[in-house]
């Protein structure tokens, strides 16, 4: 459906004819084309070696004219109705950045990869999939830190996980912080719409809470917290005696872990591997989302250019012809004269 933003603005299309019979019977005297004032009231005019002005020349004015006006009324393409994809949720991811995700016991592809880039590739897939969700992310080592505050800018949000390194929060583990941290940022939201994710691979080393104390305040402020442990169980570690089996997730703490998805109403899962990981966040991804009355809009695309542009290639147009022709006639007046000289 086509529409203008500004419809009265057409009434200035009239312009040129106002001004042409305000204007005084005996001027005649021509103006250039631009600017648009002087030529506006000078229609239909004379040219400056007295004579009327070609008709198509006229025409060609008030087109432009015509032209001009219609995109200062903004033509726009209004499309159909769209509703937007809203469930109300406020989800909060809690990703542990400490030394120990960088453990290379995923594998994707035959490939070997670190705890950090399995738990990246999957949460891409799942930040993409909550449309419609507020999503933040806090990551966590010594100390957590927001990375990304609440927000429907999921695209954005998928750059500063990308952005995400090892180490850049300390050496330590700070779960209960990483906790109390998410908590302050969720309680002042809607009730029943507060969701935080934590995923780990170790245990509380360091922090000013304790995980229980911060699961208890979150419980307090109706945050529902599901608790991911990652890590692969068993893997063989080559040294200089020869290679032995060792598990890598010796020091995850799984009893905390699903002491604060209880208390909370949430969920613990365990990770240990790829698939594993990606049918986690799967599951969490079809969470019963808050029924909310949908929102709606009309895509709207504005037009005003495609006017305005020919409106510039008319004006320029005539511009260049009347200059071409003006020196054309001056260049004929000299060779003239001159043989009329001789």
């Amino acid at each position: 459906m086509l529409s203008l933003a500004y419809p009265w603005a057409l009434l200035l299309i009239l312009a040129p004819v106002l001004l042409q019979w305000k204007k005084p019977a005996a001027q005649t005297v021509d103006a250039p084309v631009f600017p648009v004032g002087h030529w506006l009231s000078d229609l239909p005019g004379v040219t400056r070696q007295g004579n009327a002005r070609p008709r198509w020349q006229t025409l060609i004015l008030l087109l432009a004219w015509a032209l001009l006006v219609l995109a200062l009324a903004r033509p726009q393409h209004i499309g159909e109705q769209v509703q937007m994809p809203v469930t109300g949720r406020d989800l909060m991811l809690v990703v542990d950045i400490s030394p120990s995700m960088e453990e290379q016991d995923m594998v994707v592809q035959g490939r070997s990869i670190n705890r950090l880039q399995a738990v990246k590739r999957v949460l891409n897939d799942f930040i993409a999939r909550r449309g419609g969700d507020r999503l933040g992310l806090i990551l966590f080592g010594t100390e957590p830190y927001v990375q990304a505050p609440l927000t429907f800018d999921l695209a954005t949000l998928e750059t500063l996980l990308q952005e995400s390194g090892i180490g850049m929060a300390g050496r330590a583990t700070a779960i209960g912080d990483a906790v109390g941290l998410a908590t302050k940022r969720l309680r002042d939201r809607p009730q029943q719409q507060r969701v935080a994710v934590l995923l780990t691979d170790g245990a509380n080393t360091a922090g000013e809470i304790t995980p229980d104390k911060a699961t208890e305040i979150a419980a307090a402020a109706g945050i529902r917290l599901y608790t991911i442990g990652i890590g692969a169980e068993s893997m063989i570690q080559r040294g200089l005696l020869g290679s032995r089996r060792v598990n890598p997730s010796r020091d995850l703490d799984e009893n905390l872990l699903i002491r604060m998805a209880q208390q909370t109403g949430g969920e613990y899962f365990r990770a240990r591997s790829l698939p594993e990981l990606e049918l986690i966040y799967e599951t969490i991804n079809q969470l019963e989302p808050i029924e909310l009355d949908g929102k709606f809009y009309r895509p709207v695309t504005d037009l005003f250019f495609w006017p305005a542009g020919l409106a510039v290639a008319f004006w320029l147009g005539l511009f260049l012809f009347r200059r071409s022709a003006g020196k054309l006639t001056l260049a004929r007046s000299s060779t003239d004269g001159g043989v009329n000289h001789g």
